[in-house]
């Protein structure tokens, strides 16, 4: 198992590289002057000379990517002219919003879509499975952010003042004390330290932070905002589970094995979940790992509706104001993401069936 997976990690490095090239080429490449688009279209001649030169921009392609890829090697994904600030800086403030909706809207996904496509598929052909199937390719068609816009004018618009309301935008109310885990704990940590950057990190998690801290209330608030969101952004996984689901079940069904299960007397229920749904599992995996990847890369539309700022929001941004640092900062983090889902993925596989390990 350890060649195996050190197999799978040395053939990711190239993948990442790929990433890093295609990122640092094509933000280049994207017609644009990045100082008028952050700087507005009055800045001179002399103010832009002066931003290009300041950030590096000058030099060689080459030269610039060379520089970047040392500089990512050790940590730093460089500066954001936008903000001023550090691109790692501003990853530590947004990646946790994205991260906390994505794992949320994936965890409705499964709940939901999972078990409809093992329904669907044990009844087959009946209107439990018509039913199903017409309500994954709704959902697989409708657009998110109308969906959205409908959740929010639904939940906090027309059901305002009863037990069902949830917060249109947002992730806490106002008022809502937010005292980071390890103040609670009472843990001392030095501002710009390894440990320091990973707790703030943490903290920002506010379901996770609510929990180790044992603030109920903000828990409970975190969750309310949480809802609509998660739900809208999980729509199109949950179907796409739905229909792999049932698919790989149906295929599974009709082997001679199960046949033979069922000959020789077993329940229904082991038929179908020690038999059949274990052997399933293997395309659903695959499923589940890159739609968590899908739902950090492209939630950009629901964090808009929901007035949460993300990744996708400030990737958004970062584009259109050509603010190479982001860009390119949170592309490669998304990517590792990526490689590393897909690593956990490949493990999953060995695991469930010991063939490929032996491969």
């Amino acid at each position: 198992m350890t060649t195996f997976i050190a197999r799978r990690v040395l053939l990711s490095l190239p993948v990442l590289l790929g990433v890093l090239f295609a990122t640092f080429a094509l933000g280049r490449l994207i017609p644009g002057d990045p100082c008028r688009a952050i700087l507005g279209e009055k800045a001179t001649d002399v103010v832009c000379d002066e931003f290009i030169h300041r950030h590096g921009l000058d030099k060689p392609i080459p030269t610039q990517f060379v520089r970047y890829v040392g500089e990512v090697a050790q940590g730093d994904f460089g500066r954001s002219f936008r903000f001023s600030k550090p691109v790692t800086a501003l990853m530590v403030e947004r990646l946790p919003i994205t991260i906390e909706l994505s794992l949320c809207a994936l965890v409705i996904s499964i709940v939901v879509g999972l078990p409809l496509g093992v329904i669907s598929a044990v009844r087959h052909n009946s209107w439990v499975d018509v039913f199903t199937m017409l309500w994954a390719n709704t959902g697989i068609s409708m657009p998110v952010f109308w969906l959205g816009l409908m959740l929010a004018y639904v939940f906090a618009l027309a059901l305002k003042g009863t037990p069902f309301a949830l917060p249109p935008s947002g992730r806490l109310s106002p008022g809502i004390l937010t005292t980071p885990y390890w103040e609670v704990w009472g843990m001392q940590l030095t501002e710009g330290t390894f440990l320091y950057a990973i707790s703030d990190f943490v903290g920002r998690l506010n379901v996770l932070n609510a929990i180790l801290s044992g603030n109920w209330p903000m828990l409970w608030d975190a969750v309310k905002h949480l809802i609509l969101p998660a739900v809208a952004l999980s729509t199109i996984p949950m179907a796409l589970i739905a229909r792999m689901a049932r698919s790989a079940m149906l295929e599974v069904l009709g082997q001679d094995y199960i046949r033979t299960a069922r000959a020789k007397g077993m329940t229904r229920y082991s038929v179908i979940m020690k038999h059949a749904f274990r052997n399933a599992l293997l395309p659903l995996v695959t499923v589940i790992g890159l739609s968590l990847g899908g739902l950090l890369g492209g939630a950009v539309l629901t964090e808009t509706v929901f007035n949460l700022s993300g990744v996708g929001r400030i990737l958004y941004e970062a584009i259109t104001a050509r603010d190479y640092g982001i860009v390119q900062g949170f592309t490669v983090v998304i990517a590792i993401f990526f490689i590393v889902l897909n690593l956990i993925v490949d493990i999953s596989y060995a695991y469930l069936d010991p063939r490929i390990r032996l491969d």
